[in-house]
Order: structure tokens, then C-alpha cells, then sequence
């Protein structure tokens, strides 16, 4: 499947800013089911220094500067991205138990023993993703949710497929009742949030287990109702999140629609929450109030 993504960020400001630095994580990963094929900014006003680098996470980072007085920044994100198949049936995953899982993650050391030891990269990897982060701490009340889905023997695939479920239909999506500094706690609490509510939820309960599980921050492809003209910009940023299964690498689960992604999902960049993939930040001097408006568009073309 191949889309173009459209990201669209504006800033109105209600005095002038007389330089303003920023970082934007906009620009999709090449990974195993995605290859972002063509990717670049449109920026106005025209930034005095714009250059990319790769985070901790291996996400793609621009960094721009604007140097000259602006009431109005335009971030614009244009990218080319083809999605392959991914398996989805559960017997081609593995049927490791949750405690095997967590036994490998809190046991196995990072490199053998001899002269031929060798460090082992991925478990490295999945073992940063097993700690509390800023926005996702671990919490009794947070384990004491997701006990439930923790049944002993369990495998993994099944847990994770059951907690997802459970966190769609106990959970409702209200836009209107978090931001992005919300405590998980009371998201937990009030039953309400949205998909990055979601995220941090499914992977806080994981975490509280000793299992791996890192937040996706992306897009999903919306199809208008049967007879109405798709809306342009209508589309919006997207996030879910993935667990670490060994030898069978990392599986997405989006508790939101209650799926595993497939096709329809673009992955943007990933961390250990959403403090890591913030799509746009930065610092203005000047400036006063300011308004922001964003815009996404995901568009099939083939």
C-alpha cells in the first residue's frame, strides 16, 4: 500500500518572534513492513539552518532555526511511504508465556560467557523499554488493572491481544478530557482519553509486569462513509503501541481501534512514551500568545 502523508503545522502568534529553534520528528522510519520512499519540509518563513539527524531511538529528527521577526510559522511535512503486509494470525506467533518473557528480560545476561561473547544488541534494547519513563509510571493501581489479563501460562501474544481488547471497551474516547500532560492516573481513573491515553495505559500495564513495551507515534488511514466525499486534512496523528516477544521481534497492538496494524498504519517514530516523539517542538523568543492549528492528510495512491 502506498500513501503521501501531509502534515501541516501552523503557529499564529500574536506579537512578533525574533527567532524561534525547533525539532521535528515528521519524517517515517524505514523499517521491516515500511519504506518511506521520499520525504521533505516545507517551511515558511525559509529557515536559516535546517539539517537531520537520528535520536537515541534511531527516529529522524530535523532541526531548523529561524532567524527573522514572523507572526506566522508553517511547518509543512510531505512524505512518500509504501506499507507491505504484515502477519496477523496468531499461530505465526510465538507461544512463549508471559513469564518466560519476563524471566528472559530480567535473567538473561547481555553477552555469554568465554571468549567468544558476543553482546547481545536486542536484548539490550528491550531492556530499556521495561523501566518506568517521565510519562509512564508504574503504579499498583496500574497492575492491579491489568492482573486480569495476566493469566498464568498465558502466552504472551494472547495477554497482550486480551488487554487490548479490554482497554477498548472499558475506556471511552473523549477528546475533550485530556491533554498532553494528563496524568496517567487519571486517565485510569475516569475511564476517558485518546490514543495516546491509550497507548501509555496498555504499555504501563506491560511494564508493570517486567515485559517490554515501547509507544508508536504514526499515522492510520481513515476512509470516509459509504457515499460521502473523502475530507482533505481531515486525517489526524495516531499512536499505539508494541511488546517485545524474543524471537519474533517487536508485534504492534493499537488499543484505540482494538487491532493489530496493518497496512493502514504509517509508524512515524517510536520511544518509551510520548516525551520522546513529540511530532514538533521547539523555542520562540517573542511572540505573546499564539494559536496552533495542524492539519494531516494520508492519502492512498495506489
Amino acid at each position: 500500500m502506498k500513501y503521501r502523508i501531509t502534515h501541516s503545522t501552523l503557529y499564529h502568534y500574536s506579537q512578533p518572534v525574533g527567532l524561534c529553534q525547533n525539532e521535528a520528528r515528521l519524517q517515517p522510519r524505514n523499517v521491516a513492513y515500511q519504506r518511506c520512499e521520499h520525504s521533505h519540509f516545507d517551511i515558511n518563513p525559509k529557515p536559516l539552518d535546517l539539517r537531520e539527524r537520528t535520536d537515541f531511538f534511531g527516529n529522524r529528527v530535523a532541526y531548523f532555526a529561524i532567524q527573522q521577526a514572523h507572526t506566522q510559522l508553517v511547518v509543512t511535512a510531505i512524505s512518500d511511504v509504501t506499507v507491505l503486509p504484515k502477519p496477523n494470525r496468531p499461530e505465526q506467533f510465538s507461544a512463549i508465556s508471559w513469564e518466560q518473557v519476563q524471566t528472559w528480560l530480567r535473567e538473561t545476561p547481555l553477552s555469554g560467557s568465554g571468549q567468544q561473547a558476543e553482546f547481545s544488541p536486542e536484548l539490550f534494547e528491550a531492556r530499556q523499554y521495561v523501566l518506568d519513563s517521565p510519562m509512564i509510571p508504574i503504579s499498583p493501581d496500574v497492575a492491579q488493572y491489568a492482573q486480569a489479563s495476566f493469566v498464568p501460562n498465558r502466552p504472551l501474544v494472547e495477554v497482550v491481544h486480551n488487554l487490548m481488547g479490554r482497554i477498548f471497551n472499558d475506556f471511552t474516547y473523549d477528546p475533550s478530557f485530556t491533554t498532553i500532560a494528563t496524568p496517567l492516573a487519571d486517565v485510569l481513573k475516569f475511564r476517558r482519553g485518546v490514543c495516546q491515553d491509550f497507548a501509555h495505559l496498555g504499555i504501563a500495564c506491560l511494564r508493570a509486569y517486567g515485559l517490554a513495551a515501547r509507544y508508536i507515534s504514526g499515522y492510520v488511514e481513515t476512509l470516509p462513509e459509504p457515499g460521502k466525499a473523502r475530507l482533505v486534512g481531515a486525517d489526524a496523528s495516531h499512536a499505539w503501541f508494541s511488546v517485545y516477544i524474543p524471537d519474533t521481534g517487536w508485534l504492534d497492538f493499537d488499543p484505540t481501534n482494538n487491532t493489530m496494524p496493518l497496512e493502514q498504519h504509517i509508524t512515524l517514530a517510536w520511544g518509551r512514551d510520548f516525551a520522546d516523539v513529540t511530532p514538533l517542538k521547539g523555542i520562540a523568543f517573542g511572540g505573546g500568545q499564539h494559536t496552533l492549528t495542524v492539519s494531516v492528510d494520508v492519502l492512498r495512491l495506489d
